[in-house]
């Protein structure tokens, strides 16, 4: 008995959703017995393959579609589980922080202009009470302050009064 040959356009995959109707469920059930991973990953790795054949449509033969799925889709289930061991889930960083923002938004253009002003405001001080504003701002007290500066608590006070009032003083201009 001989066996009849196709032509190189039959042996190739045809119609992908065709394919897809025939062999979808069959290839979520393989893969979801090889690969150990929660739903989701099992469905995204499966749709990477289908998207993957599409691309490569033209060198996958019909007969080995199946096949080809299977192992493409493993694999991408296995790249997509060692991934979420090395990166941090949105998700799993919401449900641990609970009611908490995990980071605030980014300021406006409006406050980013602000900010910068605010910073020029400071630049245009007199070095001694920039200096003093900085260490205020890093959470030094008087004290530690003077100390620093080898001023005492109450030129600290003064200076630091003096340089918030020309702040405010730019700020009217």
């Amino acid at each position: 008995m001989k066996v009849r040959e196709l032509p190189e356009q039959e042996a190739r995959v045809g119609d992908v959703g065709e394919l897809y109707g025939e062999l979808a469920k069959r290839l979520e059930q393989i893969v979801r017995i090889g690969v150990r991973a929660p739903d989701p990953v099992i469905e995204d790795a499966c749709q990477f393959a289908w998207s993957r054949l599409v691309h490569h449509s033209d060198r996958v033969h019909r007969d080995t579609t199946l096949p080809w799925l299977v192992k493409t889709a493993t694999h991408e289930a296995f790249k997509q589980i060692r991934r979420e061991g090395r990166e941090l889930s949105l998700d799993a960083a919401l449900d641990a922080s609970g009611d908490a923002p995990l980071c605030q938004t980014a300021p406006g253009p409006d406050e980013m202009f602000a900010a910068r002003e605010r910073l020029a405001q400071v630049g245009r001080l007199p070095t001694r009470q920039q200096r003093l504003l900085w260490l205020q701002g890093l959470g030094f007290n008087y004290s530690e302050m003077a100390g620093r500066t080898g001023d005492t608590p109450r030129t600290v006070e003064r200076q630091l009064l003096r340089a918030k009032r020309a702040v405010r003083g730019f700020e009217l201009e």
